[in-house]
């Protein structure tokens, strides 16, 4: 789901002029996490002057103008507010194919949810759950890996925390970012905000972070801070394919890691989880079209609680509890794991 009118001036220059009162999201990394280098799938989303690429800001004509020359990887932002007429106009470029982004159907890593209908058949990440028996050296596997959501940055910390995130703020958010509550992208935001409120599951602690301070708070609480932080890495797009799982499979820290899965919102948003009962491993992948994966999967070793109807039970037709139970994950999702 792209969401095509955000209004976040506001917020940027709150952010502008709140620049020197904070750290910045990465030096707030840098200062808990010193030893633990960003993965990719956290730089590309923080917003292009905190990554110290070119901006430009100007104030003229009672309107304001935030341009930025080079966005982050995976698009750019631009937005205008001109000639004190009030109009505002946001274009996010976006380089690649539109995202898959269901509406009325719930994330695929949320495990109390039964599948759809509709999400069984046209959902791209059907494709990236495997059982762990099959993570070897020479197995081939279908598989399809995408950027499941918007390529919203981050925002900090102080100007996330003021904006509402609840079901009960729910017309606040619509009304800050212009969004019509029957809209696709209304539907998408109220998703979000329930599966953050819904329940968790037995032996997995879970929450919601707004911006990449929270998640580096959420994750140094479970895990402390000696952890390694990894994604996976794409080199180039392609469709559903086969891939051969490489020489090189490894294994990251203990039985237990924290899991963010980013989320389709007007600015980056994570459901992130903990389980003691998760192992994450580094898989090389290799595409038929020559393409190179360097993907991070996460095995679930207790599956006993999860939905009886969720979308990993009926594509390998396991029961829960029976086996455990494995995924890729998409190029934006983030795993912390005990060095």
């Amino acid at each position: 789901m792209r969401f095509h009118i955000l209004p976040i001036l506001t917020f940027l220059v709150v952010t502008l002029v709140a620049a020197n009162a904070s750290l910045p999201p990465q030096l707030y990394w840098k200062s808990m996490l010193p030893t633990t280098p960003m993965p990719k799938a956290i730089t590309s989303l923080l917003h292009s002057d905190w990554a110290e690429k070119a901006t430009s800001v100007d104030v003229g004509n009672g309107g304001v103008n935030v341009g930025v020359e080079r966005g982050y990887q995976g698009g750019g932002t631009d937005v205008n507010v001109g000639n004190g007429d009030g109009g505002v106009n946001v274009n996010r470029g976006q380089k690649g194919k539109p995202v898959h982004v269901g509406v009325g159907q719930y994330s695929p890593f949320d495990y109390v949810y039964a599948a759809s209908e509709t999400q069984l058949h046209d959902d791209p990440n059907v494709a990236l759950f495997f059982l762990e028996k099959d993570l070897h050296s020479g197995k081939k596997l279908n598989l399809h890996f995408t950027k499941t959501s918007n390529s919203a940055t981050f925002l900090p910390r102080q100007v996330a925390d003021s904006i509402p995130f609840s079901s009960k703020k729910v017309d606040d958010v619509f009304t800050k970012f212009s969004i019509k509550p029957d809209s696709n992208e209304g539907q998408t935001v109220k998703n979000t905000i329930n599966e953050c409120e819904g329940p968790s599951i037995r032996g997995e602690e879970k929450g919601c972070v707004t911006s990449l301070e929270s998640m580096v708070d959420f994750s140094t609480s479970k895990l402390g801070n000696n952890v390694e932080a990894v994604s996976t890495e794409v080199n180039k797009e392609s469709e559903l394919q086969q891939y051969t799982i490489a020489k090189g499979v490894k294994k990251l820290g203990e039985n237990k890691a924290v899991v963010c899965h980013k989320q389709s919102y007007p600015y980056a948003v994570f459901y992130c989880h903990k389980s003691d009962t998760t192992k994450a491993y580094s898989v090389p992948l290799e595409g038929a079209d020559g393409s190179r994966v360097k993907a991070i999967a996460v095995c679930h070793t207790d599956t006993s609680q999860w939905n009886p109807k969720h979308l990993a039970f009926l594509v390998l037709k396991v029961r829960p509890g029976a086996v455990p139970v494995c995924h890729f994950l998409p190029e934006d999702h983030v795993v912390f794991v005990p060095k």
